[in-house]
């Protein structure tokens, strides 16, 4: 007996007849498997009208170039972007995160002498 393929979930089903067909495309899956495929389809639809609109604006000089356009200049060194962590730039100190070991929190029994002291037990008197 032929075998059913369903392009939307990658899969065959062990029969071909109505009722199966019927079963699978009615199923949880084989729903949110479409509709994936469907949200996929227009998100692409969708970038690539922005992509065509952005052009013909530049190509019609309605938008001017950006910094980011052309390549730099060769030898230019150009500073990273604030949001990027990268190596301290002279005159700045290294955030308080950075150069220590990261800090864990302690796990079983604190070592001997290390007691931690609870409200009420100051240890004083």
């Amino acid at each position: 007996m032929p075998k059913f393929y369903c392009d939307y979930c990658d899969t065959y089903l062990t029969h071909d007849s109505p009722s199966v067909r019927k079963t699978h495309c009615s199923g949880r899956k084989h729903k949110e498997n479409v509709k994936d495929y469907y949200q996929k389809w227009m998100e692409e639809q969708a970038q690539s009208l922005i992509d065509k609109t952005i052009a013909a604006a530049f190509q019609q000089g309605k938008i001017p170039p950006t910094p980011f356009s052309a390549p730099p200049p060769a030898g230019a060194m150009i500073p990273p972007p604030p949001s990027i962590p990268g190596p301290p730039r002279p005159g700045m100190m290294p955030a308080p995160h950075m150069g220590g070991p990261p800090m864990m929190p302690m796990m079983g029994p604190p070592p001997p002498g290390m007691m931690p002291v609870g409200p009420g037990e100051s240890g004083m008197g």
